[in-house]
């Protein structure tokens, strides 16, 4: 088997494991919690990083999950820092590296941190330094002060245990003005996502965020069609 397929496989394997994980309601980098140049995606870079994501469960997932969409509501991430919180296989992570100046991939699961490593080394050589996977405790994601200008926990923040109290301390980690982007399931009878009972509603979510000291500015709940958005702000 070759490198290519290698790849492949691993990652078909990590999304079916994630998978199955979202569907009992455990914990995982998922479900828990592109290349540039000079700040442009060129084909030959887009290309390199989507055969990272190349099964068929990604394409299904590409449909609702609207990555792209969804990142661009980051705004510009030139010269900027972005955790993304919940990594797991790194399907927003890898997918940030070409806007961002630099992309922390958190997990609490060392094999997620494993995994993110293993295709790290598959990035070109003159982007490898661009990302980082780092190992976090579940009651804390291990940013220095001030250290990200943006963060994303996407399809993760149901599952963290004590939130408002985990929110203040990310809320130390993220620099002034800084973004918190929280994408996860609406409380639905829908065709993905975990139970309805490990999902929290958006007014839970909303009111979290603003007792941990965080700016409520945009909530959204249209553009996905299993899931809210909402972003927050470090005032």
């Amino acid at each position: 088997m070759n490198c290519f397929n290698i790849c492949c496989f691993s990652l078909l394997f990590a999304t079916s494991f994630i998978s199955c994980r979202n569907q009992s309601g455990e914990q995982s980098g998922e479900a828990s919690g592109v290349i540039r140049q000079g700040n442009q995606e060129t084909p030959d870079s887009a290309g390199a990083i989507e055969s990272l994501f190349n099964d068929s469960e990604n394409r299904d997932r590409n449909i609702w999950q609207k990555p792209e969409m969804v990142i661009s509501m980051l705004g510009d991430l030139n010269g900027k820092t972005v955790a993304d919180i919940g990594a797991g296989s790194g399907y927003f992570a890898f997918r940030l590296t070409p806007g961002a100046e630099k992309v922390i991939g958190i997990d609490i699961d060392p094999g997620f941190i494993s995994f993110l490593d293993s295709m790290k080394v598959r990035l070109p050589e003159s982007y490898r330094n661009r990302f980082e996977s780092r190992l976090a405790r579940p009651d804390d994601p291990m940013l220095s002060p001030g250290e990200a200008d943006a963060v994303i926990i996407v399809n993760t923040y149901a599952y963290i245990d004590n939130r408002t109290q985990y929110l203040k301390t990310l809320y130390r980690g993220i620099a002034p003005r800084g973004r918190l982007l929280i994408v996860d399931f609406k409380k639905n009878d829908i065709p993905v996502g975990p139970p309805d009972h490990f999902r929290i509603t958006l007014n839970d979510v909303r009111r979290e965020l603003v007792s941990a000291g965080f700016k409520i500015v945009q909530v959204d709940l249209e553009s996905l069609d299993y899931q809210y958005i909402i972003i927050a702000e470090k005032e």
